[in-house]
């Protein structure tokens, strides 16, 4: 028997429904019913690196330069200053194995007289940034000979002229090492000052780890960090800090490699080595490239847990860098390399009861840092790597069964270095994969959907370091294109539509500063008083401020967006804010219109759009730091769809609220 009233709806349904599937045919549709996978907490951080003046002269806000005088030049960046200075007035003396980590000082022979006969000058890193009405704090180390020596301190701007100044006259017991400071205000501003120190008194005087800080570091800290620096890593909310490289990590040699048990302790007993950016560029020569270690693995953990981000300590093992020397640890001697990652695990998790735990207590942190995750070497690769990876895992997960380690796929994405590497890693049941990736512009829209097809089951992914590198002929900030930033942006569309298999990214090399850098293109670049994101961190910023809960299905055709017809998209569901997220990327040059059908849940009214555009070479810069930064507005939703407008080579987020 035929059932009329039943025909009848079913034939109304498919007349109205007609146009519907008509423009489906043209949608983007996002099912927000259907989680592909939950993204991980991690899943957008950010990776720092010593490189370019990242730390001494960046994040660390020491303003004087080689404090300690333990620069392979003593003097460098110190000059003699008066009218009464001779031959032997200033000497380095060097204690040597009396003092391991701090072996040199100064010694100054003082004649009665007055202040400007005698003193000595520091130029700071490429000049000191000083802030009209700020508070400046100087210290030092001394041994004083004769009581009553008094120190003028002194800063003066481009122009010679005195800007702030302050007077401390030494204290305490003669012939032993004590430590003073003093604090006074700049009157005015300069990008350029030097110190001046001027003595007045007599006898010997020697003198140590002579600084200079601001007061306005981050969080207020002694010592600390330069605040707008790190405001701008706390402004991306990053899942995690990966640190301290990089290759330095490797060092040029092994005995350049980074060392984190010689990080920690009083700063005078933190022994400084040459930084292996020092020399790596003949074009970008740093021959006043070193690490003082000011900023060491306590602060870097302390800076994490500033951050919300999970601390992702990389150690070496045992290899030196093979574009170096390539240097290895024999496996049979390879017990102090594995040791240190012990340690460092109970250093940054351990309780009083434990030899390392305990210093962390004592240097100012009750509570275990809560570590994670541990990097075993960076960028290192072959037979060689795998064999030292394998004891490194057999020993940690024997103590710390829990802690996921990361390893190396070498540098290249597509090389028989990293095949052989990604093979051998998931024989050993790898927990997490770093993969690098410095490619053209190009490459990255190519491998948009790099993912799509990776194990699930397998070996987590790392995207450690990568960055869009245009044209070779193109220099310094100037490589922080638009189309680099826009590349980077369809690429991570790739990694977040693949969370499945992608817990972690971060762009590389985090800071710049504009006269001191070795290698671009650079995330964030500064000078000594100025800052500013590059387009290509507004883009980062835009994923890990709005990273979601879970991947959602944004389908056109019932197939994934990944650079057909020029379109990236990718959708995330924030299910404690309550918001549905689509970010799109149009990479064509041309504007276009996109509708956007969503299904599943009950939307608002009104949706929020976040856009960037430009041309392809616009840039930010320090003169015009917001030219190219996302656009707020409101969209108007129809029902269960949104218009939306795409300018030509643009990147698109659209977040609606849902019930």
């Amino acid at each position: 028997m035929i059932n009329y009233k039943q025909s009848l709806t079913t034939l109304l349904f498919a007349i109205f429904t007609l146009p519907v599937l008509g423009q489906q045919k043209d949608m983007i549709v996002v099912n927000a019913s259907k989680p592909v996978a939950a993204i991980s907490s991690t899943m957008w951080g950010v990776f720092f690196e010593d490189i370019n003046m990242g730390a001494d002269g960046g994040i660390y806000a020491e303003l004087v330069k080689n404090r300690s005088f333990e620069f392979s030049k003593p003097l460098m960046g110190w000059s003699m200053k008066g009218k009464r200075t001779k031959e032997g007035d200033v000497l380095v003396l060097n204690r040597q194995d009396k003092n391991t980590a701090n072996p040199r000082f100064l010694r100054v022979n003082l004649h009665q007289g007055s202040s400007r006969e005698l003193g000595i000058a520091n130029e700071g890193f490429k000049g000191m940034g000083i802030k009209k009405e700020l508070t400046y704090e100087f210290s030092l180390m001394f041994r004083h000979q004769t009581k009553g020596t008094t120190l003028f301190i002194e800063l003066v701007n481009e122009a010679n002229k005195p800007i702030g100044s302050g007077q401390l006259k030494l204290e305490g017991e003669a012939n032993k090492w004590h430590k003073q400071s003093v604090t006074f205000k700049a009157t005015e501003a300069a990008a350029k000052a030097k110190l001046n120190i001027w003595f007045e008194g007599t006898g010997f005087l020697d003198l140590d780890m002579i600084s200079l800080f601001p007061s306005d570091t981050w969080k207020g800290r002694r010592g600390g960090m330069r605040k707008d620096m790190i405001q701008m890593l706390a402004d991306m909310k990053p899942g995690f800090i990966r640190f301290p490289g990089g290759c330095i990590v490797e060092g040029m040699d092994l005995a350049n490699r980074y060392q984190w048990k010689k990080t920690l302790g009083p700063l005078e007993e933190r022994q400084l080595i040459m930084n292996r950016w020092n020399v790596e560029f003949a074009h970008r020569p740093a021959p006043d490239y070193f690490q003082t270690f000011g900023l060491g693995f306590f602060e870097y953990f302390q800076l994490a847990e500033d951050l919300g981000a999970e601390p992702v300590p990389i150690l070496n093992c045992g290899m030196a860098c093979q574009f170096n020397t390539a240097e290895l640890v024999p496996l049979e001697q390879l017990d102090p390399y594995v040791q240190d990652a012990l340690d460092l695990i109970e250093f940054a998790n351990g309780d009083a009861s434990t030899q390392w735990g305990k210093i962390r207590i004592a240097m100012g942190h009750p509570a275990p840092f809560k570590l994670k995750y541990l990097g075993v070497g960076n960028e290192n690769w072959g037979p060689q790597y795998i064999e030292r990876a394998k004891v490194f895992q057999q020993a940690i997960k024997a103590k710390y069964p829990d802690i996921k380690l990361i390893y190396s796929s070498g540098t290249n994405p597509e090389s028989d270095r990293f095949h052989y590497l990604d093979t051998a890693l998931r024989k050993m049941k790898a927990d997490v994969i770093d993969e690098h990736y410095y490619m053209p512009p190009e490459w990255f829209l190519k491998n948009a959907g790099r993912y799509d097809n990776y194990d699930r089951n397998g070996a987590k992914i790392f995207a450690g370091e990568y960055a869009a590198h245009v044209d070779g002929k193109i220099v310094g900030s100037n490589r922080n294109l638009w189309e680099a930033a826009i590349a980077e942006a369809a690429f991570m569309t790739g990694l977040e539509r693949n969370a499945g298999v992608v817990d972690m990214a971060s762009y590389a090399p985090l800071f710049a500063h504009a006269e001191g850098w070795q290698w671009a293109p650079d995330l964030i670049w500064l000078d000594n008083l100025n800052i500013y994101g590059t387009p290509s961190y507004y883009v980062q910023k835009m994923f890990s401020t709005h990273k979601g809960t879970q991947v959602i299905q944004a389908l056109i055709n019932q197939k994934v967006v990944a650079g057909a017809d020029q379109l990236y998209v990718s959708a995330v569901r924030d299910e404690a804010k309550k918001e549905l997220i689509v970010k799109m990327v149009n990479t064509a040059a041309n504007s276009r219109t996109k509708q956007i059908s969503f299904q599943g849940v009950k939307l608002a009214k009104v949706a929020s759009l976040l856009t960037m555009s430009a041309n392809l070479t616009d840039k930010n810069s320090l003169d015009d730091p917001s030219l190219i930064t996302p656009k707020a507005a409101s969209l108007k939703l129809k029902g269960q769809t949104a218009t939306v407008q795409l300018p030509a080579n643009s990147f698109l987020l659209l977040k609606v609220p849902y019930q």
